[in-house]
């Protein structure tokens, strides 16, 4: 198990695949899968698109939009970002072929952070396949 950490904005996306890849390559793995796991409770970790920059920002503001300022109960003020981080997910899944991560042509890992800035960590796993 890899970890990294990130030091974040107050809310947004970090693309974190050339660090995962590296992490890759490094590893004795040759074909298997890669797990990325977020251990935050207002954050999270997704794939998507990343040629083209408006889609994060069109995420971010869907979010917005899906996750309204509610009267929460939570005492801390943050729960939207909880909210959002459950919606998203902690954690995935990549297919390994060649110490490479097979993405799709258009496809990143971004560390998504609802409740920022902070310094978060971010754990990689790669397992062989047998």
């Amino acid at each position: 198990m890899e970890k990294f950490c990130l030091n974040t904005p107050k809310e947004g996306f970090i693309d974190i695949t050339v660090r995962v890849n590296e992490i890759v390559r490094c590893s004795p793995i040759t074909q298997g899968f890669c797990q990325v796991f977020v251990p935050h409770t207002t954050a999270g970790v997704t794939i998507n698109e990343n040629a083209d920059l408006d889609v994060v920002i069109d995420m971010l503001a869907a979010f917005e939009q899906m996750v309204p300022d509610l009267s929460y109960r939570h005492v801390e003020g943050n729960s939207p970002a909880h909210v959002k981080s459950s919606l998203v997910g902690c954690s995935l899944t990549v297919p390994v072929v060649d110490k490479e991560l097979l993405l799709g042509t258009w496809q990143g890992i971004y560390f998504c952070e609802f409740d920022g800035p902070r310094r978060r960590n971010v754990w990689v796993q790669v397992v062989g396949a047998y």
